[in-house]
């Protein structure tokens, strides 16, 4: 059977973890894989929807059998193409779908967004098949796209200078921060409690601004390097997982959305710049 917290490899009987001392507890390999997907469903029932610290925790801890395990070329190749996939899909609907907005009505598409991120990030935490989880990952990259492609068509459209300039400095922010988080585990570690209060103390402030009627340049640069530490952290955080095609897959996902909101804000913080140009 596999460690579910440092990954190495035990012989049957054992109930501790010879490298790292965790509690394995006396199953053996038959049985590991279905007494694992209890306590894993138990875990994930506990999480609600299955996000943020609890969820990220349960995910660590979870075992797993020989055959879920993969190498780590594998895993980081199916993240990485998840998430380049992610980006091509974003591409093409922001190419062809352009207005969104003039075809339906704007509510019903937020709301209609919103049920499908739900539903998505739902499905891709609470399974542990890789296909079904990539198909929630779908359900948040699509409707994401959709809607960035009428935000994208209001600053000129995807050929635009403003919009070429954001996602470059996106794309090197994200190869900055993932690098850093790589090269130097140890600074992302303990950030996840301090990055989640300070997301939720943002927006407080960025709904009472919105109510006041007032100009929120500051919390936008704010939210930009927040999303970008966020980033760096969920990298650092996907290589502390179990290396399964469905951790690849879950924490692709945890990347795309940091990704996409850091790319938002530095649109939004550019167009800001022009208009007072």
């Amino acid at each position: 059977m596999i460690c579910p917290n440092c990954n190495s490899r035990i012989e049957n009987g054992n109930t501790t973890c010879p490298l790292c001392g965790a509690e394995l507890g006396s199953v053996s390999r038959s049985g590991t894989r279905g007494r694992a997907s209890k306590a894993y469903s138990a875990q994930a029932a506990g999480a609600g929807l299955f996000v943020g610290a609890a969820a990220r925790a349960a995910r660590a801890s979870a075992a797993y059998s020989d055959g879920e395990i993969v190498s780590n070329r594998a895993y980081n190749g199916v993240l990485l193409g998840v998430l380049l996939w992610g980006l091509l899909a974003n591409v093409l609907l922001c190419t062809f779908v352009h207005d969104l907005y003039s075809h339906i009505s704007p509510t019903v598409f937020l709301i209609g967004y919103s049920l499908c991120a739900i539903a998505g990030i739902a499905i891709s935490r609470r399974s542990r098949n890789p296909w079904i989880s990539f198909l929630g990952y779908n359900l948040v990259v699509v409707p994401f796209g959709l809607m960035l492609s009428t935000v994208i068509e209001a600053y000129g459209g995807i050929d635009s200078k403003i919009v070429s300039d954001a996602f470059l400095y996106t794309l090197l922010i994200a190869v900055g921060i993932s690098g850093a988080a790589l090269a130097f585990p140890k600074l992302f570690e303990k950030l996840g409690g301090m990055l989640a209060g300070i997301l939720f103390g943002l927006i407080i402030c960025e709904v009472v601004l919105l109510i006041l009627g007032r100009d929120q340049q500051i919390t936008c640069w704010i939210a930009a390097g927040l999303f970008s530490v966020y980033l760096g952290y969920d990298v650092y955080r996907s290589q502390q997982f179990p290396k399964t095609l469905d951790n690849a897959v879950d924490s692709a996902l945890d990347i795309y959305l940091d990704a996409a909101n850091l790319f938002i804000r530095i649109l939004s913080m550019l167009a800001r710049s022009k208009r007072r140009d």
